[in-house]
Parts: C-alpha cells; structure tokens; sequence
C-alpha cells in the first residue's frame, strides 16, 4: 500500500494525436494504482498546444480511454481554462526574484545549442539575461521568463518507485524557460502548477519525463509545495527493440479497437507489458486492482508482440457469450451488427459465434468470416486444394452429394454428417481429409475455417449442395 497520504493520481494527455497504446498504459498503470489504494483517479487535458491540439483528437482520446474503462473519478480538467493562474503565478515568481525575463534572440540561442552540439557538449543557458538590469521600455519587447536556478544548488535527487535514486548534478541545469515569448506557460511549469492545483500525491507517467523531473522539483521548491512521489515506467518497444511505431504495428488505441481487440483483452496485455504477477498471464480486473504495485514494475523497455496481443484477445473472445459477443460487434460499427442480422437468424448466429470464436483472434476477421459464409465464394482457387486434390476427387464429391441428399435437415448432426463422410471415403480407399478440405473451399472459398461438417450444419442443405456442385464443375 501506499503511505497514509490520501492517492490522488492524474492521466495527462495532449490532444494532439490518438490515443497512443505506450499512453494508454500510462493510464491504467495510474488507474489500477489509485484503486489499488482506494484513491483518486483523475484526467487532465493538457491542451496548451494550441496550434496542435484539436477537437477530433481530444474526442478519440476520451472515446478511447472511455471503452478501456479508465473514466475520471472527477470532472476532466482542461489545461487552458487556467491559464491566467499560471500566468498569474509566473508573475510573482518574477516579483520574487526567482524568475526573470530573457530578451535573448532564439536564433541566436539555437546558433549556440548548434555549436555545443558540434563539439560534442552539452548546452547549458549562459546566463546572459540572469542579472540584467531592465527597463518597463524593454519589456515591450518580445521576451521569455526563465526560472532562477538557485545559486547554491549543487544537485537535484529523488526517489522513484521504479528506478530507486535518481539525481542531476549542477553541469546539468540551467536557467529553464518557464513562459514562452508567445506569453504561453511552458509544460515543466504548468504541469507542476496543475499538479499542485489537483493535490496529486503520485506522478505516474513513461521514462520519457525523466529528464524533465528535475526542473519540476526546482519548481516545486519555488512554489513552498511538497513534492509528489514520481514513477517513470519503462516504455514500450518494436520487436527490435526501438521506439514502438507505425512500422512494427498499430500504434493508437483506436486502431486496435476498429481491428475487433476486446478492451479488456487490451487492458490485459498492456498491463503485462513492464508488470509481473508471478507467471500470470491473464487477469481479471479486480485480480489486477488487488496484486498491482510499483516493486514488480520492470526497469527494461517491454516488448510489444502483436501474436501474444491476439493469442490473449482470442482467449477473451472465448470467453465472450452471445449477448457480449452482440454488444462487441456493435461497437465496431461499419453496419455489422445490422449486416449479421439480415444474413443468419439467431440460432445460425448463436452456432456461428461459438464456432468461429474457437479459433479467432480478432472479432472483425471473425465477423468478416461469419458476413462470407452467407455468400458463395466469388472465387474457388484450386490451388488450394492441390494437395489433396486428384482424379478421384470430383467422383468423391458427387458420392457424398448423392448420400446427403437423401438426409433431413433435422438430421444433420456432426455426427450423423462426418459418418456419411467417412463411409464415402472409405469405399474409395480414400483419407477423410481428401473429402473434407475440398467441401470447405466449397462452402468457404478458403481451407482453414471451422469445422466443415458444423458449417454444414448452418448453411442448410440447399446451400450446400448448390456450392459443392459449383466446385464439381470446376474441377
């Protein structure tokens, strides 16, 4: 558990992009940290990129983090709204001497980053502005504000709940901007600010802000504020160990859930990625809420494998009964549902779903497969089949018709249907398979699907005498 201080703990987004899979996890790592402790979970859009952020981007966002299940515990707070209280605060840090204006060209400044960058140094502010004495005449001039690094501050140290101690020696820090020459706070400020405002206890976010922890606490210090506890979770990589990214598979939270990813299923994954509990894999929400704490977080960049993401989404699927299986297909849109509806009646549908769901490991390629099977194959590829086709084969398939013609409907039984198989081709000294991946191409246009003889069973008798007699002529 957490100290005795009440947990409060905030997800902080740009609306600037979708909803990233690395900051999803962000999310349900400060999620499953706050129910852990019977704290407060909260949602801040910082939005202060203006020129950036858009409406379409904070709409996915919150769909996105909606359908993971990861609502605010209190109203969203958007960053902007207060921006004259960071402005405000900015100019009593001035008024106090622990802040002050740069006039400094940033053309000239870049000329600088550029040539310590060349020699192989690191850029470090020179102070030019530091102690410069200025006029109400110079301040009509654009200008920044940094924050006065504090002459005696020979290092900054904290303690992360992932990493343990982490410190940043004098060489490293500088005058830092704190509002930019637009009149626009920058984020190491407002975040701190926001944080503050928000009373968050504990700042859980990607290993990416490390190097930003340090200007926070000098701010912190600034403003009289405690500090929050800090934990920087190690980030998620491409199979070759880089940045995770569009090359290696999807990247957003929308694109995994239009290709049919259940969210818990996601949620899941995502949660195993940096996380251990024992040798579980899959876990129920309350299992996670129960077990999750920082000291089985992981240091290393996790690795995102997309077989292991759809080996777990098809577990879950699974698991899925017909009614859930419905409201799933409904939130993938596109007409699904209605499309379904309008193919397969209930019963077909209900038969349908616990035989594709076998072996599926996305629902939009099962719901893909399951729209299909109502309609004859455009194409029958026979070379598919070559491997088990042969001379024999349209002699076989006729014999099978000529027998399962003779059945009632109400006989058609896996059973029943797989023994009139086997007496076929039993009389043509013949393996079952021989009959059995030409009927599905028959039926699916394709040779990997469930089992032929339940799909018998679904299509009815004429549909499939009508198909298997359109594969005899091919062949």
């Amino acid at each position: 558990m957490a100290d005795n201080k009440k947990v409060r703990v905030r997800f902080a987004p740009s609306p600037t992009g979708h909803l990233h899979v690395g900051n999803s996890r962000v999310a349900i790592f400060n999620w499953l940290y706050a129910r852990h402790n019977n704290g407060t979970y909260l949602l801040r859009v910082e939005d202060t990129d203006v020129q950036r952020s858009t409406k379409e981007y904070l709409d996915s966002q919150l769909s996105s983090l909606e359908w993971l299940g990861l609502d605010s515990d209190e109203p969203v707070l958007y960053q902007m709204t207060r921006i004259d209280e960071h402005k405000k605060i900015i100019k009593e840090l001035v008024a106090k001497n622990l802040a002050y204006p740069c006039f400094c060209d940033p053309e000239e400044l870049d000329k600088k980053r550029a040539e310590c960058r060349q020699a192989g140094k690191t850029y470090k502010y020179d102070g030019t502005c530091r102690k410069l004495k200025y006029t109400e005449d110079d301040c009509k001039k654009p200008y920044a504000i940094r924050y006065k690094v504090p002459e005696d501050c020979k290092f900054v140290e904290f303690k992360d709940l992932v990493r343990g101690k982490v410190r940043v020696d004098s060489e490293h820090l500088d005058d830092f901007i704190i509002m930019r020459r637009d009149g626009i706070p920058t984020y190491n400020f407002v975040v701190v600010v926001d944080d503050i405002y928000m009373k968050i206890s504990h700042v859980i976010r990607g290993e990416d802000h490390i190097s930003n922890t340090h200007k926070q606490i000098l701010i912190y210090n600034a403003l009289g504020a405690g500090l929050p506890k800090f934990a920087h979770l190690p980030m998620i990589l491409g199979p070759a160990g880089n940045r995770l990214s569009k090359r290696d598979s999807a990247v957003s939270v929308r694109e995994y859930r239009e290709q049919g990813f259940l969210s818990d299923a996601l949620c899941n994954y995502l949660v195993r990625l940096g996380w251990s509990h024992g040798d579980q894999e899959i876990f129920t929400r309350d299992e996670m809420i129960k077990f999750f704490d920082f000291d089985h977080v992981g240091k290393k960049g996790a690795i995102f494998d997309i077989k292991k993401l759809e080996w777990l989404n098809g577990v879950y699927l699974r698991q899925k009964n017909f009614d859930e299986l419905l409201v799933a297909i409904k939130d993938l849109g596109n007409d699904y549902y209605q499309q379904i509806q309008e193919l397969w009646n209930t019963d077909q549908l209900t038969f349908l779903f616990d035989q594709y769901k076998q072996r599926a490991t996305r629902l939009l390629d099962m719901i893909h497969d399951i729209i299909s099977l109502a309609h004859d194959p455009k194409v029958l590829n026979l070379d598919l089949i070559k491997k088990w086709n042969s001379p024999k084969t349209p002699e076989l398939l006729k014999m099978f018709l000529d027998e399962f013609e003779k059945l009632e409907e109400k006989d058609f039984s896996h059973d029943i249907l797989i023994g009139l198989a086997k007496s076929v081709c039993e009389k043509l000294e013949l393996k079952l398979v021989v009959l059995a991946q030409p009927l599905r191409l028959a039926l699916t246009g394709k040779i990997f699907s469930p089992g032929v003889f339940d799909l018998i069973k679904a299509l009815g008798k004429e549909k499939t005498i009508k198909r298997v007699k359109l594969l005899i002529d091919e062949l």
